[in-house]
């Protein structure tokens, strides 16, 4: 669950660090992630629509035109995948309780015997301060590790509450400083909710990068665009397993009615308001399924991509006369060109934000919140089981 992190203004993630990968969950059971690979991603190049790829993979055909970031938990095979950036959040910490033996366990186990969180009488805001401490403290642990930046999830169940999301990146943020972990090694994922919207544009003005995630529509993403986020995800196969199993959602129907898959065509359109308006955000899609989804995005700035599929692009050579043609899909010429409706180019508020939420964005969100939640809940309720720890 991350992103990439080259030196160029572009890359999000960077601050004068190495190229480094952050990865994004993925909505699986284990869906705290974090990723890299000791492939070289190249910087996304914006002057080309195709490549010659010579005698190389179809991993370097693509990675020419757009950020490939591995999709993979914590626990896969590191020698093929080894990270250089990191998201933590409460999914990862229930990977690390059920595997005492990690090298984190130890940062989940200072946190249950801090003093500030033990003197609380609250047992609610006891285990949340647990859970902020464990937070930060495997974030701080995977900030010695990797070269890249640390995206730390902030609590669902706050999604819709502006400030409580900025008290708690505020609190995230004291704690991060605590233990020497500077802002700028630093991005926080926020659910994209009006509320969360309203957020990420306060906390961006002070500095402060976000991540917008469940992002299932195009008034979230040009309203988070507008909010001026660090960076925007689109889960482009949620919305096409959606289409597929209902109906009634004009946005998906109109991109059905073209003749597009509806996932991409979000992606898509998201991508050309952000480049043909100025927006600062970066656009990720997620929830790959497979390699044409990858190569239909080719030229948007970060693809997360499952390992089976980054498996396949690197053990598919590629030959010069090879008729396969890699173009680039998306880039900022061709949103030039986009044409938006009076209706997609808005100012948006609550009222038109909400107006503009179809069916599927609705239940997308109301699901993915639905599941992270229960992910907190779980990590309180095992951290509750053994606090206070042995032997600290």
């Amino acid at each position: 669950m991350s992103l990439s992190l080259h030196s160029p203004p572009s890359s999000f993630l960077s601050s004068s660090l190495p190229k480094s990968t952050l990865g994004f969950a993925n909505g699986s059971s284990f869906s705290t992630l974090f990723f890299n690979s000791n492939i070289s991603f190249p910087v996304l190049r914006a002057s080309s629509s195709s490549v010659d790829v010579g005698s190389s993979t179809e991993l370097d055909a693509v990675s020419t035109f757009s950020e490939i970031v591995p999709d993979t938990v914590i626990f896969d095979d590191f020698e093929k995948f080894p990270p250089t950036a990191a998201t933590v959040s409460s999914s990862l910490l229930l990977g690390i309780l059920s595997l005492p033996d990690t090298i984190f366990r130890n940062a989940v186990d200072m946190a249950l015997a801090d003093s500030t969180c033990s003197r609380l009488d609250n047992p609610e805001l006891r285990l949340s301060c647990f859970v902020n401490k464990a937070l930060v403290n495997v974030g701080g642990d995977l900030a010695k590790l990797v070269p890249g930046r640390v995206s730390t999830e902030v609590d669902a169940r706050l999604a819709y509450n502006t400030h409580g999301i900025i008290r708690r990146v505020h609190d995230l943020l004291k704690l991060y400083d605590d233990i020497n972990v500077p802002p700028e090694r630093l991005l926080f994922k926020i659910p994209s909710t009006w509320q969360g919207i309203e957020a990420s544009r306060l906390l961006e003005s002070e500095g402060i990068q976000t991540h917008m995630t469940f992002v299932y529509s195009f008034a979230q993403a040009a309203a988070a665009a507008q909010a001026g986020a660090s960076v925007i995800q689109i889960f482009i196969g949620r919305v096409r397993d959606w289409a597929r199993s209902h109906s009634g959602d004009p946005e998906i129907e109109a991109a059905i009615h073209r003749g597009e898959d509806p996932g991409l065509a979000l992606v898509t359109k998201a991508y050309n308001y952000i480049h043909k308006y100025g927006h600062k955000s970066k656009l990720m899609a997620a929830a790959v399924r497979n390699k044409q989804d990858l190569f239909s995005l080719l030229g948007v700035d970060y693809i997360i991509a499952p390992l089976k599929i980054l498996l396949s692009l690197k053990e598919s050579i590629t030959a010069p006369d090879e008729k396969y043609s890699y173009v680039r899909r998306l880039s900022p010429q061709s949103a030039a060109s986009y044409e938006f409706t009076a209706e997609e180019l808005t100012k948006w508020d609550q009222l038109s934000f909400a107006s503009a939420m179809g069916p599927a964005s609705v239940e997308l969100l109301a699901a993915g919140l639905d599941g992270y939640a229960n992910q907190t809940k779980r990590a309180e309720e095992l951290l509750d089981k053994i606090w206070p720890p042995p032997n600290v």
